[in-house]
C-alpha cells in the first residue's frame, strides 16, 4: 500500500470513529527536542545506571544526585515547545462524542498545546510531590523550598519528582481511567510509542479485545504494529495534523 493509500485508510478510520482514545509516547516529544530517558543519559550522566537515577533505592543512597539529574531534565522540558502533532491532538477532542488523550510522556506538552484531563500514566516531571507520599505536592518549581532535594514543610521528608520510577507502580486510579478510556473507545490511536512499556503497552490490545479499530502512526517499527488495522509510517507532527486537520468538523 502506498503512502497516500495508507493514509487515505487511516482517515476513513478516523472519520468512522465516534469514540477515540489515544496513547502517546516518547516520539511525539522527540519532534519538539525533548530527549528519551535513554538518550538523556549523555555527557555526566552516561555513566550512571538508570537505577541509580530513577528508583525509589537510586534516591535513597543519592538524593542530591538524583534531584539534579532531575532539575536538569526539567529545565530541557522547560525550553521544548508543543510541536505540530501535539496542537493536532489538543483540536481533536471537539470531533468525537467521546475523546481520552493518554500519555507516557511526564513532560506536560499535551496540556501545554491545549489537550485537557490528560490522563499522564507515569507523572509529570514538572510536578514535585513529598517521599515520604505525606500529600504535599508541588506543580511550579520556582514555588519549592531550597535544597538539592528540598524538605518537605509537612513531614521533613524529602521532596521527589511527581514520576513513576522503575520499580513503582502506576497510581491505580490512572491506570483505571486509561484502561477505562481504551475499553470505551472505537478508536484507538497509538501514536509515537515502541509498545515495549507495560502495563501502557497493554492499552490497545484492551482496546481491540472490546471491538475497537487500532491506527498506529510511527516513523519506526513497533511491537504494536500486528495489532493495527493501519500503520502511518511517518512522525507524529506530519501525520497528525494531515489526519486530524484544524479545519475538520
Amino acid at each position: 500500500m502506498s503512502s497516500a493509500d495508507t493514509l487515505a485508510a487511516a482517515a476513513r478510520l478516523i472519520a468512522r470513529a465516534r469514540r477515540c482514545a489515544v496513547l502517546t509516547g516518547a516520539g511525539v516529544s522527540a519532534e519538539s527536542g525533548v530527549p528519551t530517558f535513554r538518550d538523556a543519559q549523555t555527557g555526566l550522566w552516561s555513566r550512571f545506571d538508570p537505577a541509580q537515577l530513577a528508583s525509589p533505592e537510586g534516591f535513597r543512597a543519592d538524593p542530591p544526585l538524583v534531584w539534579r539529574w532531575y532539575a536538569w531534565r526539567r529545565e530541557l522540558v522547560a525550553r521544548a515547545v508543543p510541536n505540530a502533532g501535539h496542537l493536532a491532538l489538543a483540536r481533536a477532542g471537539g470531533r468525537f462524542e467521546q475523546f481520552a488523550l493518554v500519555t507516557q510522556n511526564v513532560d506536560g506538552l499535551h496540556a501545554r498545546a491545549g489537550s485537557r484531563d490528560v490522563i499522564e500514566l507515569h507523572g509529570n516531571i514538572l510536578r514535585t510531590k513529598c517521599f515520604a507520599e505525606c500529600g504535599v505536592r508541588y506543580e511550579d518549581a520556582a514555588a519549592l523550598p531550597a535544597g538539592e532535594p528540598p524538605r518537605c514543610p509537612s513531614c521533613g521528608s524529602w521532596l521527589r519528582p511527581d514520576v513513576v520510577w522503575f520499580g513503582e507502580v502506576l497510581d491505580p486510579a490512572v491506570l483505571a481511567r486509561a484502561e477505562e478510556a481504551a475499553s470505551a473507545c472505537d478508536l484507538m490511536l497509538v501514536v509515537g510509542t515502541s509498545g515495549l512499556v507495560y502495563p501502557a503497552a497493554g492499552l490497545p490490545a484492551l482496546a481491540r479485545r472490546y471491538g475497537a479499530r487500532v491506527l498506529v502512526v510511527n516513523p519506526n517499527e513497533s511491537e504494536l504494529d500486528d495489532l493495527a488495522d493501519v500503520v502511518v509510517r511517518a512522525p507524529a507532527a506530519v501525520a497528525l495534523p494531515a489526519l486530524l486537520p484544524a479545519d475538520a468538523t
